[in-house]
């Protein structure tokens, strides 16, 4: 299998954002090429890597795109689900097009969640004709949400009222919706965690998350400090193992939750590598980038273990200083070649430091450079 390496091993990647930017570089010191599909000439990604710009129906173009592949995978949720399962009958697609259609979906979602005993705030599909059916189940305050296609905030709003209820039911009609009881949370948090081929797991540590109109600004990891830490940690990785487990999954994912006390509950699923994950490429012996490709091509995962202490700061809308950034000590700066414009994620920092409170006095630097 390691013969001629090099010259027989491509992936192909559906999407061209900074994620499938982030995978085609890990590639690159393993041997590993990558080829891209999105439909923008203009993807970010194509900068790195080469990029086939067709329409994801496009069938005839996929036909070419799947030739030579070792396998193929995605990159954001929200490729049509027709358009892998096409791919799926010609070459290997990792994750399944069935991982793919659960989590493109908010009810979907919840439902496999609960399936497998992972605990959700309450949550009720709302019926277009009778939508206060839904509110007699999950109560004031609640979140409305599309079902399909809300990222970063977008699709959803949070009602504290019935009137407000009824007018983000109205906004958002005719997408399909679902309702979700408001979580007092003591913090937002997320695990990412790798499954390969032949069924090995890692789980990086349990990452604090803070977000600002929908969007993650900063994330913060610290490795379990105390037996609460640790225990935490525990659930979070029993939760994930079950679902990679449930769905045979190859590759990596993250689940987003709410911390209430000592109980962690599951917010959604990104079948993908994921933003709050970013820190891994200085943070931890092997990035998330890295760690979804050894899986998903059937080699060994690398070590999870975080080098000391992480944290990463988004970059949305405008980009600092260069120069300023790259003074602050062990600030690495990653800019994804994206014009500026409001709410666009154009690069981020991580910081990384031997000791919690250098860290911290590092990330308070850099975002103070942050508009």
């Amino acid at each position: 299998m390691q013969a001629n390496w090099c010259s027989r091993m491509t992936v192909g990647i559906l999407g061209g954002g900074q994620l499938g930017r982030m995978l085609a570089l890990a590639g690159y010191p393993l041997g590993i090429r990558t080829e891209l599909l999105d439909p923008s000439a203009e993807a970010c990604a194509g900068q790195v890597a080469p990029l086939l710009s067709v329409p994801y129906d496009d069938f005839e173009a996929l036909a070419r795109f799947a030739e030579g592949k070792a396998c193929v995978t995605y990159e954001f949720e929200n490729v049509p689900l027709p358009t892998t399962q096409w791919l799926a009958e010609r070459v290997p697609v990792r994750p399944t097009p069935r991982a793919l259609e659960l989590f493109q979906d908010r009810l979907y979602e919840k439902q496999f969640l609960n399936s497998i005993g992972v605990p959700t705030p309450v949550y009720a599909s709302i019926d277009p004709v009778t939508p206060e059916a839904a509110l007699e189940i999950v109560g004031l305050p609640c979140v409305v949400k599309t079902r399909r296609f809300g990222y970063d905030g977008k699709g959803q709003g949070v009602a504290h009222t019935r009137e407000a209820f009824l007018s983000l039911v109205q906004q958002f009609q005719p997408h399909a919706l679902i309702a979700e009881a408001f979580v007092p949370f003591d913090r937002e948090v997320s695990i990412v965690g790798t499954r390969g081929l032949n069924g090995e797991l890692a789980f990086y540590p349990l990452v604090e998350n803070h977000h600002r109109e929908g969007i993650l600004r900063v994330s913060i990891v610290n490795p379990p400090a105390t037996a609460a830490d640790e225990a935490l940690w525990q659930t979070a990785i029993g939760y994930l193992t079950r679902l990679l487990e449930t769905l045979t999954y190859v590759g990596t994912v993250a689940l987003e939750m709410f911390q209430v006390g000592e109980q962690l509950l599951a917010n959604e699923v990104a079948p993908r590598v994921h933003n709050s994950g970013h820190w891994t490429i200085e943070g931890a012996e092997t990035s998330q980038f890295e760690n979804h490709l050894r899986a998903i091509v059937g080699l060994p995962l690398g070590s999870t273990a975080p080098r000391g202490y992480s944290a990463m700061v988004n970059l949305i809308g405008t980009v600092p200083s260069v120069e300023a950034v790259l003074r602050v000590p062990n600030a690495h700066l990653h800019l994804y070649g994206k014009s500026p414009r409001p709410g666009r994620k154009l690069g981020h920092i991580t910081v990384r430091a031997d000791t919690r409170a250098e860290r911290d006095a590092l990330l308070e630097q850099v975002l103070a450079l942050v508009p």
